[in-house]
């Protein structure tokens, strides 16, 4: 017998986000988890190594790969939408719960109760730093766009920085300023960091 869960997860890459603007780079849900995966393997290995904090960095990589996988059956809803109020937020929250039985129910029986913790990720502190990973991927989504002159993201942007700076972690803190400040630099400027004259 054959599973499809995998091939299934591997449409990923067919989900469209930002569905309701003007891309100037389209991205998808499968480059979108995988740079929110690395980032909450930086953060989490940040809190584990700078301020002792009992965090295992695999498992919040394993969490923030997982992070959308229920968005290969639901396809991706715009946050206008998503969030437009406390009926639709509860109806997407139990259609997710529901795509979730479904992706579980397209696995082996002896692997379903290992992929329920990413399919199903119950709230807590490595779900906050997975969360504050996919906030800071908008983010670098919104520099991305401006950076080409695509004003459409301008709001985006503001909101998504004022949600970042809400988060009051340390370790997350400590990734915006090490690493956020080099997605605003050219190939040239990554190259060559030490001839750039400031860093926004």
């Amino acid at each position: 017998m054959s599973f499809s869960f995998f091939a299934y997860l591997s449409r990923l890459r067919l989900i469209r986000r930002w569905s309701l603007m003007r891309n100037a780079v389209p991205e998808n849900d499968a480059e979108h988890s995988l740079q929110v995966a690395m980032i909450a393997h930086a953060i989490a290995l940040i809190a584990h190594n700078r301020y002792e904090k009992p965090v295992n960095p695999e498992h919040v990589l394993s969490l923030a790969v997982y992070h959308d996988a229920t968005e290969v059956m639901t396809g991706d809803l715009p946050t206008p939408v998503k969030y437009h109020s406390e009926e639709l937020r509860s109806a997407y929250h139990r259609l997710e719960s529901l795509s979730a039985d479904r992706l579980l129910a397209l696995l082996p029986g002896d692997l379903r109760t290992d992929f329920v913790p990413y399919m199903k990720q119950d709230p807590g502190y490595e779900r906050t730093l997975v969360k504050a990973a996919d906030r800071i991927s908008a983010y670098i989504k919104c520099m991305e766009e401006q950076r080409a002159g695509n004003r459409e993201f301008d709001y985006a942007a503001e909101n998504i920085r004022a949600d970042i700076e809400a988060i009051n972690l340390p370790e997350v803190r400590d990734f915006l300023t090490d690493f956020l400040p080099a997605f605003d630099m050219t190939l040239d400027e990554l190259n060559h960091p030490t001839d750039r004259k400031s860093v926004v």
